[in-house]
């Protein structure tokens, strides 16, 4: 027996040494490890927590290259400047690959990929169009000024995209030095990049090639590693590295639990649709006491909500006037003045608009949320409170008024009194007539504490009395 033990103890330790040394056999072997992270949609804290958790995950293992793979027609400028930054700190060359063919790295796209080592595009693939996004700029379809003087005099080819605004000219200038910095350290195209900032330039693979904003094109990752072999690049603290990519072992990083549940609740229609379900399930629960359903699910969806719109660029302007028209279509469902409604109504519906203050793709807030999510809420304000309200206005019924027409089951009878059972009780119980033992009774009136009892009145059929 004791043979036995000993033989289990050391199989175990021999699968687990087995198991540790795995890691380590691949990083003698050379590091000959790719680890490719690819970004598909729009932009975002998720992307940005995808990315640095891969980053890190590939220092660790001392992994030759990462392959970013992106198709992203842009997204927060927040989480493009955090994702450059983690691509500019890693010790592991990043290469940029826009991929597959008919992919396209648009807007905050083209910053990350001339911040990536190598910048390499598949053919059939586009990059630019990187004008930052007004923020604050007026509702799209509206008149945004005066137009310029001798506006019409001008031709189509010697207009320049100048800023409007203070505003749009700081964003602008300041998306400008920063992507040349970007091209200077990179050693690319400083002055297409200028122009895809200022006026949303574009180009194609081949195009960007000779332009000299991106260095490569490959077909496909096999492609890519058989021309990024040999290539020397400069790493962070001034490094270089002369990259091995010829055999190299490709394995690809799944995002991990937090950037998927980030992935999530950072769409504005999600954040916004836990943040109503959070209100409404807590002003429910401080109507009905002792429901505990609604307020736990109201409060673990208004923490999630709050959680997701700290992470994304909102308009408090926008949050305040959403919860005023809470708060007044609240007023309106137990004081009805119409009046107050429809103020509710207005401010809950201009604050959803207003709600998030960025229109990068990916990243606004659907119509059709907003409409059914409004319409929702107010009949649930108007019908579910408005009941409450009747509810809580009614006259209170205890004692013999609680017990006057109740059911009650007749357990013995002599005479003209027995004992009944109703309300989950054993009562004594009278009547004027003769009652069999497991009839149905209906109680008439409480005399001290007996029950008046009386025969239950015989429903009638659809057509009628036989």
């Amino acid at each position: 027996m004791q043979t036995m033990k000993a033989a289990l103890v050391a199989a175990i330790g021999v699968v687990a040494l087995i198991f540790c040394l795995l890691p380590s056999s691949a990083e003698e072997s050379g590091g000959r490890l790719a680890l490719t992270v690819t970004i598909d949609g729009a932009i975002g804290p998720a992307s940005a927590s995808y990315v640095k958790e891969a980053l890190a995950k590939a220092s660790e293992r001392r992994a030759e290259v990462v392959l970013l793979r992106m198709n992203t027609p842009g997204g927060l400028n927040s989480s493009m400047r955090e994702i450059i930054a983690d691509v500019l700190a890693s010790p592991v060359p990043v290469i940029g690959y826009v991929a597959p063919s008919g992919a396209h790295a648009a807007s905050a796209g083209t910053y990350i990929l001339y911040a990536t080592h190598i910048a390499v595009m598949a053919p059939g693939t586009n990059i630019g169009a990187a004008t930052p996004v007004q923020i604050g700029g007026p509702l799209p379809g509206l008149p945004s000024g005066e137009p310029e003087k001798g506006a019409k005099d001008k031709k189509d080819g010697d207009q320049k995209s100048e800023p409007k605004d203070a505003m749009t000219a700081k964003a602008t200038n300041d998306a400008v030095a920063f992507i040349r910095s970007l091209a200077e350290l990179r050693n690319r195209n400083a002055e297409w990049a200028e122009k895809a900032v200022r006026e949303a330039a574009t180009l194609s693979a081949n195009g960007a090639l000779e332009a000299h904003a991106i260095d490569l094109v490959a077909r496909d990752q096999a492609d890519l590693l058989r021309q990024l072999d040999g290539r020397v690049v400069e790493v962070a603290g001034g490094k270089t590295q002369r990259l091995a990519t010829k055999d190299v072992v490709v394995e690809a990083i799944d995002p991990g639990w937090i950037s998927r549940f980030l992935a999530v609740i950072t769409d504005p229609n999600v954040a916004f649709i836990l943040l109503m379900v959070g209100i409404y399930g807590l002003i429910f629960e401080f109507m009905s006491p002792g429901a505990v359903a609604p307020g736990v699910v109201g409060a673990i969806c208004l923490l999630i909500g709050l959680y997701a719109l700290n992470l994304l660029p909102i308009n408090y302007a926008g949050l305040a006037l959403m919860l005023i028209g809470i708060v007044l279509l609240t007023i309106e469902a137990f004081n009805p003045t119409v009046v107050i409604g429809l103020g509710g109504i207005v401010a809950f519906v201009l604050g959803a608009l207003m709600l998030f203050r960025v229109e990068a793709p990916g990243y606004q807030l659907s119509w059709w949320v907003i409409g059914i999510t409004a319409a929702v809420f107010i009949g649930f304000a108007l019908v579910v409170l408005g009941s409450l309200r009747r509810i809580g206005r009614a006259p209170e019924r205890v004692g013999a008024q609680a017990m006057r027409g109740l059911p009650a089951k007749v357990l013995d009878w002599n005479g003209n009194e027995g004992h009944v059972f109703t309300h989950g009780e054993r009562w004594q119980a009278r009547g004027a007539e003769t009652f069999k033992p497991g009839e149905t009774v209906e109680v008439a009136s409480v005399v001290e504490l007996t029950l008046l009892i009386r025969r239950a009145p015989a429903r009638t059929g659809e057509g009628g009395t036989s």
